[in-house]
C-alpha cells in the first residue's frame, strides 16, 4: 500500500470496443441487461472450421475512426486498440492541450496473439503471387508490440512505453504495469489491450487448446460454474483505459472515477489447473494487501470463469481460500459469458466493467449460466443492485499465469479525504 500523500493512479477514461457494443455506454448498457451476443461465426474461411460459435464485433468500421495512413499498415487487433483508445482519451477529456509534454504520455497494451489476419493475408500473397507482392509493413503488422507502437506515434506520446506479451491475464498485468509507471513519476498511461484471434489462421492455431469450446449452440456454448460446462469461447475486442496520477487529474478539472489499488501475479503451469487454485488464492491474498484492502471489503469479484469443470472447481476454491467465509458471500459475476473470452482483452473488458459497476452500483449478471454447481453467490438473470466500494478483478492464462487486481471507488481516494478534511 502506499503511504499517504504518496502517488496514486487513478482511471479517468474508458474506451471499448466489444461484441457487447462501441464506446462504454453501449458496453455498460449491454452487460448491465444481461445480453448474450455470442453467435455463429460468420467470418469468411471459417465456416468449415470446428469452431462454430464465437463473440464478433459487428458493425465496426475502421475506417470511419482511424486515419488510412495508420489503417493501411495495421492489422485488426490494432484497430480495435486504437480506436478504444480515442474513445477513452475522448471520455477522460485529455486533449493535447491538456498534456504538458509528450514524454508525460505512456502506452502500455497486452497481446496474446498479434495481427493474425494482416499476417494471413500477406502470407497468401506471398505463396500464391510471389515475394514482390507482400507489403512492407508485413514485418510490422501481426507484431505483438504493434498496439503499443501505433498508439504512441499516432498519438505523438513519448512518455514510457511496453507490452505484455502473455496470455489472458496479461491485460490485468498491462493495467498494473501503467499504474506503477504512474506511481514512479508519469502523468498518464494509456493501457489495456485488444484481440482479434477470428480469422482462420489464428482460429485454427486455437483448436488445440482443449478448453476451447466447439458447441455449436451460442446459448449453451459457454456455461462456466454449471453442470454444462464445456470450455470458453473466444472473441474479439477489448478495452483501453486512461489512468492518471490522481493530482495532476483532479488539477485539470477530470474525475477519478477509480483507484488501481493493488495487484499481484502468479504462474502455476499450462492446464494444470488443480495447481491454479493456490496461484490464484496467493495473488489474491497478496493484491489485497498492496491494496491495504481486508477480505471483507470486497464487495464484488468478477470471475476469470474459464468454464471447465476442473478449472471452475479451482477458481471457486482459490475466491474462498483467500476470502475465507466472505467468499460464499460476495457476489461473484462473469459478463463475459455473454460476449465470449476475448483473451488478453477479456479482463480488460472486467476492469472497464468494474469501474462502471462501482459507479452505477449495480452488479452485471452472468449470462447464459443459471443451474450453479459452486459454492459461490453467482450473480445470474438479473443485475443486482449493491453498494460497491471494491472491486477484485481475476484472470488466468491457458499458458499457467494467474492475476488479480483491486479496484477502488473513487469517490474513496485520497483527494476526496483531503477535501473532506480541508
Amino acid at each position: 500500500m502506499n503511504p499517504p500523500g504518496a502517488r496514486r493512479a487513478v482511471v479517468t477514461g474508458i474506451g471499448v470496443v466489444s461484441p457487447g457494443g462501441v464506446g462504454a455506454d453501449a458496453f455498460w448498457k449491454s452487460a448491465a441487461e444481461g445480453h448474450s451476443l455470442l453467435d455463429h461465426v460468420s467470418r469468411e474461411g471459417c465456416g468449415h472450421l470446428p469452431l462454430k460459435v464465437a463473440g464478433e464485433v459487428r458493425g465496426f468500421d475502421p475506417a470511419a475512426v482511424i486515419e488510412g495512413s495508420h489503417l493501411v499498415q495495421t492489422d485488426r487487433f490494432t484497430h480495435f486498440a486504437m480506436a478504444a483508445t480515442s474513445l477513452a482519451l475522448e471520455d477522460a477529456r485529455l486533449g493535447r492541450a491538456d498534456i504538458g509534454s509528450p514524454y508525460s504520455v505512456g502506452v502500455v497494451t497486452a497481446a496474446g496473439s498479434g495481427g493474425g489476419e494482416f499476417g494471413q493475408r500477406e502470407l497468401q500473397k506471398l505463396w500464391g503471387q510471389g515475394s514482390r507482392h507482400v507489403g512492407p509493413y508485413q514485418s510490422i503488422a501481426w507484431f505483438y508490440a504493434a498496439s503499443t507502437g501505433q498508439i504512441s506515434i499516432r498519438g505523438g506520446f513519448k512518455g514510457p512505453c511496453g507490452v505484455v506479451a502473455a496470455d489472458e491475464s496479461g491485460g490485468l498485468d498491462a493495467l498494473a504495469h501503467a499504474a506503477r509507471a504512474v506511481v514512479r513519476g508519469t502523468d498518464t498511461v494509456v493501457a489495456g489491450a485488444a484481440e482479434a484471434p477470428l480469422a482462420p489462421y489464428s482460429m485454427v492455431c486455437q483448436l488445440g487448446y482443449p478448453e476451447l469450446s466447439t458447441g455449436d449452440d451460442p446459448e449453451r456454448a459457454y456455461r462456466p460454474f454449471t453442470p454444462a460446462a464445456r470450455g470458453f469461447v473466444p472473441a474479439e475486442g477489448g478495452a483501453m483505459l486512461v489512468l492518471e496520477e490522481e493530482g495532476a487529474a483532479v488539477d485539470r478539472g477530470a474525475e477519478p472515477r477509480a483507484v488501481v489499488a493493488g495487484h499481484a501475479a502468479t504462474f502455476t503451469g499450462a492446464s494444470r489447473w488443480e495447481c491454479s487454485r493456490q496461484g490464484l488464492a496467493r495473488a489474491i491474498g497478496t493484491a489485497l494487501a498492496e491494496a491495504g484492502c481486508a477480505p471483507e471489503e470486497v464487495d464484488v469479484v468478477f470471475a476469470d470463469a474459464l468454464g471447465t469443470a476442473e478449472a471452475d472447481r479451482a477458481e471457486a476454491l482459490a475466491i474462498t481460500d483467500a476470502l475465507g467465509p466472505h467468499g460464499r458471500r460476495v457476489p461473484v459475476t462473469a459478463p463475459k459469458t455473454g460476449t465470449g473470452r476475448a483473451y488478453c482483452g477479456a479482463p480488460v473488458l472486467d476492469a472497464a466493467a468494474a469501474v462502471l459497476a462501482m459507479e452505477h452500483g449495480l452488479v452485471p449478471p452472468t449470462p447464459n449460466v443459471f443451474d450453479v454447481c459452486h459454492d459461490l453467490d453467482l450473480v445470474t438473470g438479473r443485475a443486482r443492485s449493491a453498494k460497491l466500494r471494491t472491486a477484485l478483478v481475476l484472470s488466468r492464462g491457458l499458458m499457467g499465469s494467474n492475476a488479480a487486481l483491486v479496484l477502488r471507488r473513487g469517490a474513496e481516494s485520497p483527494t476526496d479525504r483531503r477535501s473532506a478534511s480541508a
